[in-house]
């Protein structure tokens, strides 16, 4: 891992986005380059749903592709898929940590490789506490108020009532920053949290064209080309997936081909970066 530097909030060079919220951190610790750009950060359940991966892999990176940095909190569920999508595409994306930058101190211990491969990718970890500072109940809520800081705006997907998402975006509501959230079935728990932030102001969103119009940035996401397969066989897979990420037990089902045929095409598939698979054999078309 690289170095772990630090700048204290009268450096010229400490963000500027960052330094306008209430109590900014007096001292940042981090590992790449901080830059004044323009960020937005992406949170959400950690136990999220196969909807919610699937809006975060393909709003992130629609989002890094337009030009923005993305930043997140590097915890499981949809902060890590986040990140993933970004550096998939080798974009920049920004980690902020409720712990030390320290290997041995960064939570959770199976996103070290994901930590590696975002300051790999011309990414940066931040932190306000010092090597060695272990994770708590207090330190995570408090370093929500870094990732809503650094951001123009919040998006969250996916939250419960009691989500720690709700944290990001109440400090973003309070420092005068956009917040979006996206919709899901009123029958969801995992829906309560974000259609209580667009009850209460929130913007509804449903893709990064929403997003990059409320925010009126001369940017404009690629447009997704239609994926087309090369056989029959991957482009019956690639029609059901059109509407939403499936199992691969489901795709089976539906294609009504033999399991090791769509086994083998879904792997010749991902080669071809033509579909994603989101983890546990969730797979969805990768819109690049």
């Amino acid at each position: 891992m690289m170095e772990i530097k630090k700048i204290s909030l009268a450096d010229k060079n400490y963000p500027a986005l960052l330094k306008k919220i209430k109590k900014p951190p007096q001292i940042l610790y981090f590992q790449g380059e901080l830059k004044n750009e323009k960020c937005l950060a992406i949170v959400g359940m950690r136990r999220c749903s196969d909807y919610g991966k699937q809006i975060a892999w393909e709003i992130a990176s629609e989002l890094a592709d337009a030009g923005l940095t993305i930043v997140s909190g590097l915890a499981p569920g949809i902060d890590t898929i986040v990140h993933q999508a970004v550096v998939e595409r080798k974009k920049r994306t920004i980690a902020v940590l409720g712990t030390g930058l320290d290997e041995k101190s960064l939570y959770p211990r199976s996103n070290l490789k994901l930590a590696r491969q975002i300051l790999e990718n011309n990414g940066c970890l931040i932190s306000e506490y010092p090597i060695g500072t272990p994770g708590s109940r207090f330190t995570f809520p408090q370093r929500n108020r870094i990732i809503a800081g650094l951001s123009l705006g919040v998006l969250v997907i996916e939250a419960q009532e009691k989500s720690g998402s709700l944290i990001t975006a109440q400090y973003a509501f309070q420092n005068k920053r956009k917040v979006w959230a996206i919709p899901g079935s009123i029958f969801s728990s995992n829906s309560k949290g974000c259609h209580a932030l667009i009850k209460a102001g929130a913007r509804l969103v449903e893709n990064a064209a929403d997003i990059l119009a409320d925010l009126k940035l001369n940017l404009t996401p690629k447009t997704a080309a239609i994926a087309l397969g090369e056989n029959e066989e991957e482009n019956l897979i690639l029609n059901v997936l059109k509407n939403e990420a499936l199992y691969i037990e489901k795709i089976i089902e539906k294609t009504q081909l033999p399991a090791a045929q769509v086994a083998s095409t879904l792997a010749i598939l991902e080669v071809k970066n033509k579909v994603k698979n989101l983890g546990n054999n969730l797979y969805a078309i990768n819109h690049r």
